[in-house]
């Protein structure tokens, strides 16, 4: 983030300004939005419940992870209207399908494609994570209780065939089209970082782009998320909304994406960091550290809307 610097503009009357932006014709009250991560009650009792709650009394858009420990019904309940619904490739179609008539059941607007994780983590990420102390805990660390399907409500009562299907793999252009042509959902892919896979994405009828690398936990070599913005928003050309999450921690992180053209900026960790120490007041208070500081370097560019705020509020001191 700091290779792009801010350019503020002075003596503009900034004392109205205006978050809001709009996004697949729906108006948003800010273009901040809560990312999805699953097993929210591993952080607190409330999970998922408490972070729909924050963001139904701040105003963000959420999106529901697909191995929530909440089910989109009660999400979408708590939030006060539909939430997103994250989507990872499974390995039976049939499971799938089933799951996207329930997220539409829902009334769940868009679908979010997650893409970028096609290898679990990477190993020194997950090494950070590991206990390095004599206590046993072997109920937290066996994968068995983390997968099972009573511990994830979007799974529960899938009707899981006899013979899995053969088609399995990789996530493919091909699998992007099966999904496009089964649900009337907005269809986003969550991990797009480069110009030709977003180029290709708009071919294949996808209505929105996340620029993401799934907060690093994939690939330590990769270029932030905010470098490949600008390659991205100039292959897409405002042809489709751009998202943007991985790293942003700050108001100013999220000014700049938002001058480079992106849409709206996902968050994650910081809010979970909330929920973890306070519940639905932690997420609060981020948010609103979030919005204050979103505010404060908007009324310091002089820049009253979001749609003010361009690429001559910052220089790429790398050029």
């Amino acid at each position: 983030f700091t290779r792009y610097q801010l350019r503020m503009r002075r003596l503009i009357d900034v004392s109205r300004l205006d978050t809001s932006v709009q996004l697949f014709g729906a108006k948003l009250d800010n273009p901040i939005l809560l990312c999805p991560i699953g097993g929210q009650r591993m952080f607190h009792r409330d999970g998922e419940i408490a972070v729909a709650r924050a963001a139904r009394s701040k105003k963000h858009l959420q999106v529901l992870s697909t191995v929530g420990t909440a089910s989109i019904e009660e999400v979408s309940a708590e939030r006060g209207e539909p939430v997103w619904f994250q989507l990872y490739q499974r390995n039976d179609w049939g499971l799938t399908r089933q799951m996207l008539k329930r997220a539409e059941a829902a009334g769940c607007p868009a679908l979010v494609f997650t893409i970028d994780l096609l290898g679990g983590r990477n190993p020194e990420t997950y090494q950070r994570s590991l206990r390095r102390d004599t206590r046993q805990c072997g109920t937290c660390h066996d994968p068995a209780p983390l997968v099972d399907n009573r511990r994830r409500p979007m799974l529960a009562d899938l009707i899981a065939p006899a013979t899995p299907s053969p088609e399995v793999g990789t996530p493919t252009w091909d699998y992007v089209k099966r999904l496009k042509d089964a649900t009337g959902m907005k269809l986003l892919l969550k991990g797009i970082v480069t110009r030709e896979d977003a180029e290709l994405a708009i071919k294949h009828g996808v209505d929105g782009l996340f620029v993401s690398n799934h907060g690093g936990r994939a690939e330590n070599s990769l270029r932030s998320t905010i470098e490949c913005v600008p390659e991205i928003v100039a292959g897409v050309r405002g042809r489709v909304p751009v998202i943007v999450d991985s790293g942003f921690r700050r108001g100013t992180d999220i000014f700049k994406a938002l001058a480079l053209g992106a849409t709206a900026v996902g968050v994650g960790r910081p809010y979970v960091w909330g929920l973890s120490a306070f519940g639905q007041e932690g997420v609060e208070a981020v948010l609103d550290m979030l919005q204050r500081e979103l505010q404060l370097v908007m009324r310091q560019a002089g820049t009253t809307t979001i749609k003010q705020i361009t690429r001559a509020h910052i220089v790429d001191t790398r050029v």
